[in-house]
């Protein structure tokens, strides 16, 4: 009866983060669609809608904590617990920049040469496909799934160095539009931001599957 109590529990807690993901995927595809398009409209919805992605992720680790204090899981139900509190804060973080893009966004006037920039849209959908492909792998303990996604932060970093040499060049001949410049280097600098994030979660997906993180044997 106990460890069915225990069962019921970790499959409320798989289908929390369910929803915490596709809220978080959600933000941050809604705010790279209200950057490209100038839609002020759209970043007030995303930054509005920010507290219940945090609103979520207390209900999750309240979850967790109630799971840890009643049910006092074996090391590897353990492993699973404290991964998926980890994750959550991952995740959180990624809502939080989603709301920051928006408000960056509402700061760079709608006709602007940043929103056609190829380098910010290569980057952007990169970065979307990392967090989509890190919650599938942590959802679904796919391990190898996990390994591929953290392989592509490469390619992310090389467009921000990309989207930083243009905007130097922005700096020395555009001098009127040096502000934008620098809010759309930090919406770059929160898609990286992002992607770092999916690799942590890889990395956590790891850790319940192996007990090893950042090749540390933990438990």
């Amino acid at each position: 009866m106990v460890r069915s109590n225990f069962e019921r529990g970790l499959t409320e807690l798989h289908n929390e983060l369910i929803n915490m993901g596709a809220m978080v995927k959600e933000a941050i595809e809604n705010s790279i669609k209200a950057f490209m398009a100038s839609d002020f409209e759209l970043c007030r919805a995303i930054i509005a809608g920010d507290k219940a992605v945090d609103d979520k992720e207390k209900q999750i680790e309240s979850k967790c904590l109630w799971l840890i204090a009643r049910e006092q899981p074996i090391a590897s139900d353990l492993r699973l617990i404290t991964t998926a509190l980890k994750i959550t804060t991952d995740m959180e973080r990624i809502g939080d920049h989603a709301s920051d893009i928006a408000e960056l966004t509402m700061r760079i006037p709608e006709k602007n040469i940043f929103s056609e920039n190829e380098h910010i849209h290569l980057m952007a959908k990169a970065a979307v496909e990392m967090v989509g492909d890190a919650i599938t792998a942590y959802l679904g303990s796919d391990l190898p799934l996990a390994k591929a996604t953290e392989v592509k932060d490469d390619a992310v970093d090389d467009y921000f160095n990309l989207i930083k040499r243009e905007i130097a060049e922005v700096f020395a001949t555009n001098a009127e539009k040096t502000d934008n410049a620098i809010d759309f280097l930090l919406i770059a600098k929160y898609l990286e931001r992002i992607a770092d994030h999916a690799v942590n979660i890889c990395e956590w997906v790891r850790f319940s599957q192996t007990g090893e993180h950042k090749n540390t044997l933990i438990f």
